[in-house]
């Protein structure tokens, strides 16, 4: 229940400045294009002219930051993920297969259109950039080849440039159970050895 509060007190919030705050996130050319109605056609939602979607997209900001660059190390980079991911996620934290209470929350505030939509918002924006005084990514680690074979393709979530805490931390969950909503990481990240999951996500995190 606090949270509820807590995050509806957000949108509230977030609504007195949307959708002017996703329009200067859009940039210059997404400012100057003729404003459309807050639904289509097929009555989807519209998140340059829907004030209620747009705080409600304004909320991930948050904890997922603007501009992708993330607040918190153990928070995953969205902006510029794969759409597919970002919806399958959505739908999962809605009806519990993944868990987390503000996810939970969050997913629940959505239409189902509204999650197609978000996702499809989120993964058209631009992936964060590498930062120029980064250090050079260390030598890749055993194995992990296994991982680009999925990862490199669009069927399959970015990693490279994620945190190395979000990554080391998700790995974990998934080989000690507690996430269960991708069949193939439950069976693979068993038996995987802690030292290499480090060594992996110490890797990526450097990409």
């Amino acid at each position: 229940m606090r949270t509820q509060n807590v995050f509806g007190v957000l949108i509230v919030l977030a609504a007195l400045a949307a959708p002017a705050t996703l329009a200067a996130q859009a940039g210059p050319a997404a400012q100057a294009a003729p404003a459309a109605p807050a639904n289509t056609a097929e009555g989807t939602p519209d998140p340059a002219t829907d004030r209620e979607f747009s705080a409600k997209l304004s909320v991930c900001n948050a904890c997922h930051d603007v501009n992708g660059r993330r607040k918190y190390a153990n928070i995953p980079v969205i902006w510029g993920q794969q759409e597919n991911y970002l919806l399958k996620q959505l739908r999962d934290f809605e009806s519990g297969t993944r868990n987390d209470e503000v996810m939970l929350w969050m997913a629940k505030s959505l239409t189902p259109q509204e999650l197609r939509v978000a996702a499809t918002y989120f993964a058209k924006q631009a992936w964060p950039a590498r930062s120029a005084g980064a250090a050079s990514p260390p030598p890749p680690p055993p194995g992990i080849a296994v991982c680009q074979g999925c990862h490199d393709t669009p069927a399959a979530p970015r990693l490279a440039g994620q945190s190395y805490e979000y990554l080391v931390e998700a790995m974990r969950r998934f080989a000690e159970g507690e996430r269960k909503n991708s069949a193939i990481m439950t069976k693979m990240m068993p038996s995987i050895p802690r030292a290499d999951r480090e060594a992996m996500a110490r890797y990526l995190s450097g990409l």
